[in-house]
Formats: C-alpha cells, structure tokens, sequence
C-alpha cells in the first residue's frame, strides 16, 4: 500500500510548446504523430522535475488531457456537443489580483446518446508513466456522480430517462478503467470529487439537486457509486481528492468539511483523502475527527493558486496542529489541487512550482523521517 507522507494532487503546468501543440494539431499543421512526441516530451519532463523534488509518488502531470475529467467524453460516444466551457463553467472568485470570473453552463450540454467506450480512458497515461519511473506511477480518475453535470433534462431524456441511469453506465465504465489500470500494474489510482465540497455552496448545492438528486443522494448514493468504481482490489491503493474548484488560480466554492464529512469520511473505500487546507477558506481541522482511524488524511496545505513560499516551519506548525484532531501518523502533505486543473494553468511559475513541490517533500521529511 502507499504508504508517503509527501503526495501530489495530479496535473502539473503544461509548458507553452505544449499549448501550442494543441493548437496545432486541432488546426492540422502537425500530425498526430509529431503531436504525441510532443506529449511525450511535455511528460518525461515533469516525471524528471518529480524525481528531482525528492516526491515518491509521480504523476505525469495530465499532461495529455484538456481537463483533469476530459479523458471520459475523449474516450467515449454519447456525450454531445462539448468543448472547454464545459469543464470552466460557473461564478469563479479569485483574490484582489485575479479577480472573478463567469461563465454560463453551455446551452447545449448534454448527453445525446447511450455510452459506448471508444478506448480506454487512461491505459496511454499509465503504460508510458510507469515506464519512465521507478517511484509510484499515480493516475487520476473522476467520481462517477460527478458527470451530474452532463446530464440534462432538454438534451438527455430520451436515451438516460433519469439522471440515475445515466450515472450506472458511467459507473460501469470507470469500474472496467480501474479493473483495466490494475491489470496493466497500477497500485494508486485517486478519485477526483470536487463537487462534493460544491453543495457547500447554496447556488452550486442547486444545481446540483436540479439535476434529480438532493444532497442527502450525493453524500449516500455518490459515494456508493464511488466504491462501486474502486472496488476490491488487493495492494491497490485508492485517494479521494476533495476541493472547491481550481482553474486559473480561481475556486468555486469556500467552507468547512463539516456538513461532509461523516457520510463521506466514514464510508468512502478509499485509504487516502486528500483534503484542500490551503487557506481560511477551507475551514477548521476539526472535521479530521469524522476520518476512521485506518486512513491516511493528505493535507493540501501547499497552496497552487498563488505563488505564496510556504516554508517548512509554518507547515510543520500547521500539520502539528492538525494532529490534534487526527494521528499524526496518519497525516500527510500535499498541493491543495492541481497546479493546472484543465490547460488553464494557475497563475504561478514553473520556479514557484518546483519549489513548492520540493517543501513538500522536505517538510515530511523533517516530521516523517522521509
């Protein structure tokens, strides 16, 4: 089981030769071979910036995905018409510098057609990860109840009668892409569940229960569907990432776990919850208390909106003080959230990157010995 007291979220920056890539080969002035040796390079070289931080677990950045949920409408028929704005959408806040930031849910979004896999979602990602490292390849995977966001009541009825019978075939494909990754020899896959934290929220808590489901739906048959995903898997290790938005140093949401954290701490399979501490906007650790007692509780509170240097006294402090609600054992650090959630990087430097990454690492092992 993974077992690190210094873990990394998912997505890193994409460097600017990558953007440009994609733009390139949307437009056809380069091949699809010449774009995945680019996507190769964009990969080998965050893996290497890993290692050289000192993390034993590495990601390949989401390098090769247009948002950390897009592999799923890439990977499979059904899902209509959908760009970008389809995973930006909503009143985002940012501080005095970046500003806020709107954007409708597009009109037409919807699934159109019943879910038929083209290809994996993440086999590529993986295959090419664990061959270039010898630390813990980590892929990352959404929540099923997390594509309430595609289901639409104008564009949807005709094919997923209900919300919920669209959300049993996106369970049956990311239960096939878990059972799909641990038989090409992936032992730490994480689920990413942001809008679990977005029902604190009262105008995203009514989007969602417009959808068909009330919170009490989320917190019980979410997470339901959430172990269904991860299943059983002996010497798989499974992390549960919770935030409240991030896409271009902006958040979607502020609050305290407390409203979710019993019927999520205390029933989700997963051994890892990666919990976003970055700021005040996060709340209290007292909700650390509802974790049961053989699970590891990741505290994101290394900051990947802004450039902030947290240093290694203040995040001992910290983490010290979150023992007292949780064994200091059983605590671990990390990013809050990716350093670039969808190609919309947060506004930070790949510098203010790598020395975040590294007092992550040097703060366990100041605490942890590692």
């Amino acid at each position: 089981m993974i077992t690190a007291h210094a873990d990394v979220v998912g997505s890193l920056l994409r460097p600017p030769y990558l953007l440009q890539a994609r733009e390139d080969v949307a437009a056809d002035r380069i091949s699809q071979a010449e774009f995945k040796a680019v996507e190769d390079r964009a990969v080998d070289e965050v893996v290497a910036l890993q290692e050289k931080a000192g993390l034993q677990v590495v990601t390949d950045g989401e390098m090769r995905r247009l948002s950390f949920q897009s592999q799923l409408p890439e990977a499979v028929e059904g899902f209509g018409e959908w760009d970008i704005d389809a995973f930006l959408w909503g009143d985002w806040t940012g501080d005095e510098d970046i500003g806020g930031w709107s954007r409708d849910r597009p009109r037409q979004l919807g699934v159109t057609g019943k879910l038929r896999r083209k290809r994996h979602l993440s086999a590529e990602e993986f295959t090419y990860l664990r061959a270039r490292t010898t630390r813990a390849p980590k892929i990352t995977l959404t929540s099923p109840s997390l594509w309430s966001n595609f289901w639409s009541a104008d564009y949807s009825k005709s094919v997923y009668p209900t919300l919920d019978s669209f959300l049993a075939d996106v369970v049956d494909i990311m239960r096939e892409e878990v059972a799909e990754l641990v038989r090409l020899g992936a032992t730490y896959i994480q689920l990413d569940a942001p809008h679990y934290p977005l029902l604190l929220n009262s105008e995203t808590r009514a989007f969602y229960e417009s959808q068909g489901w009330s919170v009490e739906d989320y917190l019980r048959r979410g997470v339901e569907m959430d172990n269904a995903v991860m299943g059983d898997f002996p010497g798989v290790t499974f992390s549960f990432h919770l935030c409240r938005g991030n896409q271009g140093s902006r958040w979607l949401t502020q609050g305290g776990y407390d409203l979710i954290a019993r019927p999520i701490f205390q029933n989700i399979r997963a051994q890892r919850l990666m919990l976003e501490y970055d700021d005040e906007r996060s709340g209290g650790f007292e909700p650390l208390r509802e974790i049961p007692p053989d699970k590891i509780a990741v505290l994101g509170l290394v900051t990947t909106k802004t450039a902030r240097r947290e240093t290694v006294e203040g995040l001992t402090a910290r983490i010290k003080e979150a023992g007292q609600y949780y064994p200091l054992e059983q605590l671990a650090l990390s990013p809050q959230c990716g350093f670039s959630t969808s190609v919309v990087g947060n506004n930070i430097s790949q510098e203010d990157q790598m020395y975040k990454l590294g007092v992550i690492v040097e703060t366990a092992q100041r605490i942890w010995g590692e």
